[in-house]
């Protein structure tokens, strides 16, 4: 078994799994072993449209997922899934540890790895510490997206002031005041006034 290291205790709210693999005995065993550390088994599939398609029914907290899959491969249909956001954690289970395919696993969002043949005492210590990296970087990405939309916005604000400056003539701090004021005046975000500032005299330029 391969799984990050870092561990931390996992609320049993994070407990939907969904079980995509092609071998119907495995996925029996599975599903046992899962019910008895306390998780709800709520969709299964053999290939990797099945999966997807079982992620959009069911919105799973994890979704175990193998790589060597008919129609679709596991790889594949995790890409998919991560980049729709279909499922919270999504962890491989396989029979191959190559480097090549865990490589290929961590750029399309995987957050743990389970290698056959499974161990019922690892599967509860692997899906927790999955659910929590997914978690941390789940938040990461928020924070990230706050910081690119903060960035844009400067660039916005910083292009509509210099318009204002050259336009009525006036200083950078009174561009900066008035796009300020109307924003509290009007409970509007300073982007948003920047943006209709710049649309103005796009089209005053355009007439």
């Amino acid at each position: 078994m391969v799984c990050p290291t870092k561990k931390r205790t996992i609320s049993r709210a994070n407990n939907k799994v969904i079980i995509a693999d092609d071998e119907p005995i495995f996925i029996m065993n599975l599903n046992e072993m899962l019910s008895s550390q306390g998780f709800e088994v709520v969709g299964t599939a053999s290939d990797g449209f099945e999966a997807i398609e079982e992620c959009k029914k069911h919105r799973a907290d994890v979704l175990l997922l193998d790589i060597k899959m008919p129609v679709l491969d596991g790889l594949t249909a995790a890409q998919c899934i991560y980049e729709e956001g279909l499922a919270d954690t999504v962890i491989i289970v396989t029979a191959y540890s190559e480097d090549v395919f865990l490589d290929k696993a961590n750029r399309v969002g995987v957050a743990g790895y389970l290698v056959k043949p499974i161990s019922e005492k690892d599967i509860a210590p692997c899906l927790n510490i999955a659910i929590a990296r997914s978690q941390e970087l789940k938040k990461l990405r928020v924070e990230i997206d706050q910081v690119n939309r903060t960035l844009e916005a400067r660039k916005v604000i910083e292009r509509a002031k210099g318009l204002l400056m050259n336009k009525k003539g006036i200083s950078e701090p009174d561009a900066f005041n008035f796009i300020r004021d109307i924003s509290k005046n009007r409970n509007i975000s300073m982007r948003k006034v920047a943006e209709v500032v710049l649309k103005e005299f796009e089209s005053e330029f355009a007439g």
